[in-house]
C-alpha cells in the first residue's frame, strides 16, 4: 500500500513538473521570439530559452557603460541574479514614452493603445494618437520632458521608454525606485538611417511583437534600396548645402551622420561629406559661403516658412545661388495641429519616404508622379 501511494506521489509531482515547463515553454515562444538586428549599432538582442536580454551600448553621447534588460515572461522567475540588469515581465500592457519618435512605432506595432502616458503631449501629430489624446485616454506628464513623477504613479504604466541627450537620468532613477522599469531608447545615435528605423525591434520586444517588427522594418529596408538604386543610375550628381545659422555659428552636418548618408544614397555631392564627424559641424558664415556660395540646392535651411522668412533670419542668406534660385528646401513646413513636426516624429521611422524626397528634389525626372512627404520648397 506504501508503494502504492508512493508512486502515485511521484506520478502526480512528475505531471505538475512537466506541466509548469510546459506553460513555460509556450510562454517563451509567444513573447520572446527571435530576433535579428541588421543595421542598428546601438542595441543588441540575445535570446535565450527563459529570457530576453537586450543591451543598449550606446544611449547618449561618450556614455561609459552598457544598459542591460532582461526581459522574462510574467507568471516566471527572474531567471537570475543581477545588481546591474534591469528585469522586465513581458508583455507589456501599459506604457509611457517620452519622444515622439516613439509614437509612429507603437502605431505600426498597432499598440497606440497601449499608451497611458506623454509628456506635452501638443508634441504629438499622429492624428490616430491625438485621438487618444483627445479622449482622455493618454494623459499628459509635464512639459517638455520633465515627468510629473506623481501623475506616472498614478496611471502605473508597466514600463517607461526613456531617452537622454547627456547622460542624465535623474528623473528616470526616481521613478525606478518605485518599481516601474525604465529602459533608454537610443535609436537618436544611430548614423545609418535604416538603423534608427530598426529601434521597432527594440520596442516590439516588450509587447511580444517580434514577428510585426520585423515585417514593418523588411518593408521600409525594401523600399529604401530600391530608391538608392534607382538614384545611383543617374549621372548628374547636384551640389547641396545644408543646415543654418544659430547666433553666429552654422551648423551643418558631419560627413558621418545619418543626414549625409541620406544625401549620399541620393546621388548628390554633399559638400562636407569628407568631414569623419557623426555630429554637427560648427563652422562661420564666411567658411560656409565660401565652400557653398555655388551650390545647387540647399535642403534642410531651418524653421523658416518662406524665403522672405529665412532672409529676415539672416540678410546675408540671399549671397547663395540655391537662395537666388530659389532652390532651397525644409523639411519644418508640415505641421501637426498642435504645432508638432511630422518630420522629426515620423521622419526616423520612415527612412525611406525621406530618401524618396531628396531624390525627388535631386533627380526630379526619377520620380515624376512622387508627391513629397516631408520636404517642401520655400517660396
Amino acid at each position: 500500500m506504501r508503494s502504492i501511494l508512493l508512486l502515485l506521489l511521484t506520478l502526480v509531482l512528475c505531471n505538475s513538473c512537466k506541466k509548469t515547463t510546459t506553460e513555460t515553454d509556450q510562454l517563451t515562444v509567444m513573447y520572446l521570439a527571435p530576433q535579428n538586428i541588421e543595421s542598428a549599432k546601438g542595441f543588441t538582442i540575445h535570446n535565450h530559452k527563459t529570457h530576453k536580454e537586450i543591451k543598449v551600448v550606446s544611449p547618449w553621447p561618450d556614455a561609459k557603460n552598457e544598459l542591460t534588460y532582461i526581459l522574462h515572461p510574467k507568471g516566471t522567475e527572474k531567471p537570475f541574479k543581477s545588481d546591474n540588469a534591469i528585469f522586465i515581465e513581458v508583455p507589456i500592457e501599459r506604457i509611457v514614452v517620452t519622444s515622439t519618435t516613439d509614437i509612429p512605432m507603437l502605431e505600426y506595432l498597432n499598440l497606440e493603445q497601449k499608451l497611458v502616458g506623454f509628456p506635452y503631449t501638443d508634441y504629438i501629430s499622429s492624428e490616430k494618437t491625438r485621438a487618444l489624446i483627445d479622449n482622455g485616454s493618454i494623459k499628459e506628464l509635464g512639459k517638455e520632458h520633465n515627468l510629473n513623477t506623481e501623475v506616472v504613479l498614478e496611471l502605473s504604466p508597466e514600463l517607461i521608454i526613456g531617452f537622454s541627450a547627456t547622460g542624465d537620468t535623474k528623473a528616470y532613477d526616481l521613478i525606478q525606485k518605485t518599481g516601474i522599469p525604465v529602459v533608454m531608447n537610443g535609436s537618436w545615435m544611430e548614423e545609418h538611417p535604416l538603423g534608427r528605423a530598426e529601434w521597432i525591434k527594440f520596442v516590439a520586444a516588450f509587447f511580444g511583437k517580434e514577428a510585426t517588427a520585423e515585417e514593418v522594418f523588411q518593408n521600409i529596408k525594401k523600399d529604401y534600396n530600391e530608391a538608392v538604386t534607382l538614384a545611383q543610375n543617374v549621372v548628374d550628381s547636384p551640389t547641396i548645402l545644408s543646415g543654418n545659422m544659430y547666433k553666429d555659428v552654422w551648423y551643418v552636418p558631419g560627413g558621418n551622420s545619418f543626414i549625409a548618408k541620406f544625401l549620399k544614397d541620393a546621388n548628390t555631392t554633399y559638400l562636407w561629406e569628407d568631414t569623419d564627424k557623426t555630429g554637427s559641424l560648427a563652422l562661420s558664415f564666411e567658411s560656409v559661403l565660401e565652400k557653398a556660395k555655388s551650390a545647387d540646392l540647399w535642403i534642410g535651411s531651418g524653421n523658416s516658412k518662406s524665403l522672405a522668412g529665412l532672409q529676415k533670419e539672416n540678410h546675408k542668406y540671399g549671397l547663395f545661388d540655391a537662395f537666388k534660385n530659389k532652390a532651397v528646401y525644409s523639411s519644418t513646413l508640415r505641421m501637426g495641429v498642435k504645432g508638432g513636426l511630422i518630420y522629426y516624429e515620423l521622419g526616423p521611422m520612415r527612412p525611406d519616404l525621406i530618401l524618396k524626397d531628396i531624390i525627388h528634389i535631386a533627380h526630379p525626372e526619377l520620380l515624376t508622379n512622387y508627391e513629397p512627404y516631408f520636404f517642401e520648397k520655400l517660396n
